[in-house]
């Protein structure tokens, strides 16, 4: 089976690029014939390791769809995207599968090409009526499927996966608070607000050692610093730059902390699961429901409820045993429900029979 995987640009090293070649080197473990099509390719060569047998890809002089000018946003948006979907059914005809993660649509189909999408983001940011051009749109968690459904029928949950699950677990008795994510100026992961909460935290002298690690970069990285500052918290807030050896920041950890506004899945959360450490997170729209269990491998809090999140992390700090309890739970619920070889027979499901079994999945 042939299988084209669409992208906007490979080269960024975002999470999207990454989960694409996660499903690049599996699908080619598996016995497929892979192939990468990035749209897009700012920087030289993609930063994530793909199989020898993965064919890369670049369609040819792409147009920016981003143009802030309105004449050409309009052109781009419109008469230029047919020509990309006519263009790439001339280009992809022996293909059985194109699995798109992009902003293109299949206007023009090849006869024996089925034509599926993965949507990464949250439900108001993914929908439009043109997600019907694909057999199959395939969504990462259940929260928003009720929404999916009352759209479009040919909806599919199946989620990101861990590539591995770690041997190492990290043993929880450091005084570290973990939190990853990029440092943009719209501030999606809302490092400000883990900031207050930082400041409440403060307040218990007991906690005084204890030190929150915010590792990432981004245009918004000074902002962070500069508020850090104002409220006095330089000496136990530590930004530190994205890093290649980021086991090493979760070994460190003994809790993991999310304050986004949106996920489309949350890879970060199960990543520190299956270290074992338990995880802490707004009940946001779609994704950390999927993974924690509350009370049981880690805590959801209301959504913007400062002083809440706070008591709850207080809690875990406090007690060592506790998190123990729920970082064991958390790595138990990464290999149950979300290890390579599980994700993969719903993928098979889908590739083989078009719909992916309903009790691993909860659709129908």
């Amino acid at each position: 089976m042939k299988i084209l995987i669409t992208t906007n640009d490979i080269t960024i090293g975002g999470g999207v690029e990454r989960v694409v070649c996660n499903l690049a080197n599996t699908f080619d473990e598996s016995g497929f014939d892979v192939e990468i099509l990035s749209f897009y390719h700012k920087n030289d060569k993609c930063p994530y390791t793909l199989n020898p047998n993965i064919v890369l890809s670049f369609f040819p002089n792409t147009l920016n769809v981003h143009t802030k000018h309105p004449l050409k946003r309009l052109f781009n948006k419109t008469i230029y995207r047919f020509f990309v979907a006519y263009k790439m059914k001339q280009m992809f005809k022996d293909k059985d599968i194109i699995l798109y993660n992009c902003y293109f649509f299949p206007y023009f189909k090849n006869k024996n090409t089925r034509y599926f999408k993965i949507h990464h983001q949250v439900f108001k940011r993914s929908w439009t009526y043109k997600n019907k051009l694909f057999d199959s749109n395939i969504i990462l968690t259940s929260k928003q499927l009720a929404l999916w459904q009352s759209k479009i029928k040919n909806i599919q949950i199946i989620p990101n996966f861990l590539t591995q699950i770690p041997n190492k677990n990290a043993d929880l008795s450091q005084k570290i608070v973990l939190s990853i994510g990029r440092m943009s100026k719209g501030d999606e992961k809302r490092f400000t607000s883990l900031i207050e909460i930082w400041r409440l935290i403060q307040r218990d002298k007991s906690l005084q050692e204890w030190k929150l690690h915010i590792v990432g970069e981004g245009e918004g990285k000074q902002e962070l610093e500069q508020r850090i500052c104002k409220q006095n918290l330089q000496d136990s807030i530590i930004l530190k730059p994205f890093t290649k050896e980021i086991e090493k920041e979760y070994l460190n950890a003994s809790i993991y902390a999310m304050t986004s506004k949106y996920e489309g899945f949350g890879m970060v959360l199960l990543e520190a699961s299956s270290y074992g450490i338990p995880c802490i997170s707004f009940d946001i729209l779609t994704g950390p429901s999927d993974i924690i269990e509350d009370g049981k491998s880690g805590f959801l809090v209301a959504d913007n409820d400062l002083s809440a999140y706070a008591t709850k992390l207080k809690l875990l700090m406090h007690d060592e045993t506790l998190r123990q309890t729920l970082g064991k739970r958390a790595k138990e619920i990464a290999k149950e429900k979300f290890s390579k070889e599980k994700i993969m027979q719903q993928w098979d499901a889908l590739f083989y029979n078009g719909i992916v079994n309903c009790d691993s999945t909860k659709t129908c």
